[in-house]
């Protein structure tokens, strides 16, 4: 497949959210195609993740348009990648401020410096699972007032934002929407990756009936790039891997890990007052808390996705995610985080 918006090697690329576990996995997609990476962090962004990595670092923060444009200036390319990926936080509007008022700010900005082309880091968080009845794909969009939550709330109005933008402004933006990245580097860790520590921790003992679907993180990046130069501007496309029940997922880190395999199934109901608590006790310690009123009210639906137009369009594959979840826990005891 001939791509029609060739990546060529030199040509100066900004990722945002570079250090983070998504992001770094796209800037060392990028490296490796011999793109000149410019890595946009806050001050305070961890830098593990760049380590060895021959890439400059502009600093600047999304909600903050005027430290943009330096980290813009001469960009050829934008990935915008950065997000933050809460289901709870202190103050719920410091997400909303970040994913929307930041991609905003962010887009506004590679517009005026005249960036060529887009991809922006949507979610599937941003796709309506209630209801359906087989594996979602980029016909359901979700209405923002009834996404679950602030982070799927904001990531559903900033996709939102940045359609309307590429149908106003002629933003030359492409959308892809990951599923539940799994894998490597996840730093800090996401809310998926301390499921499989406390998983490999024997801390797991029972779960509740949901599915999610798992991709490897190095799979998903490397489908940025085939949107960057096989996608069409406006059009969103999901990135995702297998389809698996929690059960089923648990049973993997447990295979993995030689711990035993939950086997009890909790009502949902049983474990909201358990939520408040910890959400409670989380405004305290200023610690997110592992369970959340909004995961549960999220995990009553199947999260199920199909990939089949990047897969057709982009030429995007995914490995099995049973290989994702043994390279995040390589990780993991590599890094310290499991003995």
């Amino acid at each position: 497949m001939t791509p029609a918006h060739p990546l060529r090697a030199g040509d100066l690329v900004l990722v945002t959210g570079a250090s983070g576990f998504l992001g770094s996995a796209v800037t060392r997609a990028l490296l490796a195609r011999g793109l000149r990476v410019r890595a946009l962090l806050r001050p305070t962004s961890p830098r593990n993740n760049l380590k060895g990595l021959d890439c400059e670092i502009a600093q600047g923060d999304l909600t903050n348009a005027a430290s943009l444009r330096p980290a813009l200036h001469g960009v050829r390319y934008l990935f915008h990648v950065a997000a933050d990926y809460r289901l709870w936080a202190p103050d719920p509007q410091a997400i909303l401020r970040a994913n929307l008022d930041g991609t905003r700010n962010l887009m506004r900005e590679a517009m005026a410096e005249g960036v060529e082309r887009i991809v922006y880091t949507s979610s599937v968080a941003t796709l309506k699972v209630a209801g359906a009845t087989r594996p979602v794909d980029e016909t359901a969009p979700q209405d923002p007032a009834g996404a679950i939550g602030i982070y799927k709330r904001s990531k559903t109005l900033a996709e939102r934002a940045v359609e309307d933008m590429i149908n106003r402004d002629r933003l030359p933006a492409v959308i892809v929407n990951p599923s539940t990245p799994i894998g490597p580097r996840d730093i800090r860790p996401t809310p998926t990756g301390r499921i499989i520590l406390d998983a490999a921790r024997g801390k797991i003992p029972a779960f509740v009936d949901t599915g999610l679907n798992f991709a490897h993180v190095d799979d998903i990046a490397a489908g940025h790039l085939l949107a960057f130069e096989h996608g069409r501007v406006g059009q969103r496309y999901i990135l995702g891997g297998q389809n698996a029940s929690l059960q089923d997922f648990l049973a993997e880190v447990a295979r993995l890990t030689g711990r035993r395999t939950p086997t009890t199934r909790l009502p949902r109901a049983l474990l909201f007052p358990a939520a408040w608590g910890a959400q409670m006790a989380a405004r305290l310690t200023k610690r997110e808390p592992m369970l959340t009123v909004d995961g549960l009210r999220m995990a009553r639906h199947r999260m199920f996705f199909t990939s089949a137009k990047a897969e057709r369009e982009l030429g995007y594959r995914a490995r099995p995610y049973a290989q994702g979840v043994a390279d995040a826990l390589g990780w993991f005891r590599g890094a310290g985080y499991l003995p």
